[in-house]
């Protein structure tokens, strides 16, 4: 995610990072072992089937997991860090995370062969955070329920909206860069990433300011309002992307970059034959949307305050991904309208017979099997496996990718996740073409 909603973030500073020997050598070897794995020939085989499901020419139904609980998933101190500089911290969880879900959710995942160094760019976002009240049942995750108090709810409120003023700061990026080369030196390439996919989704955000109830009673009671707002907020984001555009900031997509609320990138048909290497656009990349609060409203109300604002952004880009926890089965003809529309979430509570009679292979299905398997007193395997099979024995025929997110608990007990990693897998290879 670009932004969040719950907090700014800080402009990056240009430091130098110096890390001691205990550090580094705690680096370099578990880089060492994230290579050796990053070189098997299995990283280009799942590439192509990647490939193949989003060129809707799919082979078999695609596996990936994310969204995880890591607090909960620490067995015999594969995630417990050893090193002591918060620079190095962050770069060993990112190695630590990678290697444990390859050696326990590996699903279809990809390890890439090079570690990316994020360029220190910042945005001063939209001007406004959530003014909230939360509450929590476990202090280690983040996953809480919140109560907005209301920030905008009249015309002159929508002032609060600012429109972002992007920034790089390329001597931070150097330092980072340095030190990443320096420590990986012999072992990975590093290389320089800029902006890649943006989560895109302006109804979470306004529900934050706006407060849940009285958005949904304004689009009766004040559409006009509520029109205003949607396009100004749809606003900040294009003159945000505009900059990243034109700042040469922007970073390829089509690879094993997580995709709106599904899985990989990969596809033929990006970066596009106009693609320059020396300047990304976003006519090159993914673009995506959705509107989550909009579940229970009409199908005519999710285009008129919804997708119809959301086509400015959409259209920017080659190929585009709707949806997340929202079902959409009563919306199909509505997000049709989206000219390069290619992938459509698919959550349990759609309706999968009626998805399937629409949509048939013309886009990709990405299907979020329900996490609550994984909350109750006791893991159940062979439920998780009938609801995988349900879903796709009623969709066979279709392009589709099981994407298991949103897992708020595995009950300390990661071992129930690393099962349905391994079902999934089996299940998937049971309905190859």
């Amino acid at each position: 995610m670009l932004h969040d909603p719950s907090h700014y973030e800080p402009p990056p500073i240009a430091h130098e990072i110096e890390i001691d020997e205990k550090d580094t050598e705690v680096l370099r070897t578990l880089a060492s072992e994230l290579a050796e794995i990053a070189a098997l020939p299995v990283h280009a085989e799942k590439a192509a089937l990647w490939q193949k499901l989003n060129d809707l020419q799919s082979a078999r139904p695609m596996v990936w997991i994310n969204e995880i609980p890591w607090h909960e998933m620490n067995v015999d101190d594969e995630l417990t860090l050893r090193t002591t500089d918060p620079w190095a911290q962050d770069q060993e969880r990112d190695l630590r995370r990678t290697l444990y879900q390859w050696r326990h959710l590996r699903g279809d995942m990809i390890i890439s062969d090079f570690i990316a160094c994020p360029l220190a760019i910042h945005s001063t976002d939209f001007g406004i955070i959530e003014d909230v009240e939360l509450a929590k049942v476990d202090d280690d995750n983040d996953i809480v329920s919140r109560e907005f108090h209301i920030q905008i709810s009249d015309w002159d409120d929508l002032e609060k909206i600012r429109m972002p003023v992007v920034t790089h700061n390329e001597a931070a990026t150097e330092f980072r860069f340095g030190a990443m080369s320096t420590v990986y030196d012999g072992i990975m390439p590093v290389k320089k990433m800029g902006q890649t996919h943006v989560w895109y989704t302006p109804w979470d955000f306004l529900v934050r300011w706006w407060g849940v109830q009285e958005a949904m009673m304004d689009l009766v009671m004040r559409p006009d309002l509520v029109h205003a707002g949607v396009e100004r907020v749809v606003d900040a984001w294009m003159v945000e992307m505009d900059q990243f555009e034109s700042m040469n900031l922007l970073s390829l997509d089509s690879n094993n970059t997580r995709i709106g609320s599904g899985g990989y990138g990969y596809t033929s048909e990006l970066p596009g034959a106009d693609y320059d290497p020396a300047w990304v656009r976003t006519r090159n990349m993914w673009g995506c949307s959705n509107a989550q609060i909009f579940s229970e409203v009409s199908p005519q109300m999710r285009w008129e305050f919804a997708v119809e604002h959301d086509l400015k952004w959409l259209r920017r880009f080659g190929l585009t991904y709707y949806g997340c926890c929202e079902p959409l089965d009563q919306s199909i003809d509505v997000i049709r309208r989206i000219p390069n529309l290619r992938k459509i979430s698919t959550t349990p509570w759609a309706d999968t017979e009626s998805m399937v009679e629409q949509v048939g292979t013309d886009y990709v299905l990405s299907r979020k099997p329900n996490p609550n398997v994984f909350a109750r007193d006791t893991f159940n395997p062979d439920m998780a496996r009938d609801q995988l099979v349900e879903f796709l024995a009623a969709s066979r025929g279709c392009h589709r990718e099981l994407i298991m997110k949103d897992i708020s608990t595995v009950r300390y007990e990661p071992q129930r996740l690393w099962e349905w990693a391994a079902i999934a897998m089996e299940v998937s290879e049971d309905y190859a073409s």
